[in-house]
């Protein structure tokens, strides 16, 4: 029974450590904007480091900034990014959603 105490404590302290780990990516505007990247981008663009893009013709993420300026890339997600391909969807996000797929675009740069 002494040893049940101490591991009941490590427990309680390993759940902490992940529950403020999951807090900290949510306050991580480039997690974010990985997240939001993976989930309305990554069928068609590769939004990683490397890799393809499922869908041909789509650029790949890492390559935006060589496309056009990232500083001003929130400005057209929240007015409706389109584009003239007929498979894009139109895209409208939020201010700071905008922001935080700014940022973890810089984060993949080549």
């Amino acid at each position: 029974m002494k040893i049940l105490p101490p591991i009941a404590a490590l427990l309680v302290l390993a759940l902490l450590s992940v529950a403020a780990r999951a807090q900290n990516d949510q306050q991580d505007p480039a997690v974010h904007g990985r997240a939001l990247a993976e989930k309305f981008c990554a069928p068609c663009h590769a939004v990683g480091r490397t890799g393809k893009s499922p869908h041909e013709g789509a650029p790949p993420f890492r390559s935006f900034g060589d496309k056009f300026d990232l500083d001003d890339f929130p400005r057209r997600l929240i007015g409706g990014i389109s584009s003239s391909h007929p498979d894009m969807p139109v895209f409208k996000f939020s201010p700071q959603d905008a922001r935080d797929l700014r940022d973890y675009l810089r984060t993949i740069r080549e």
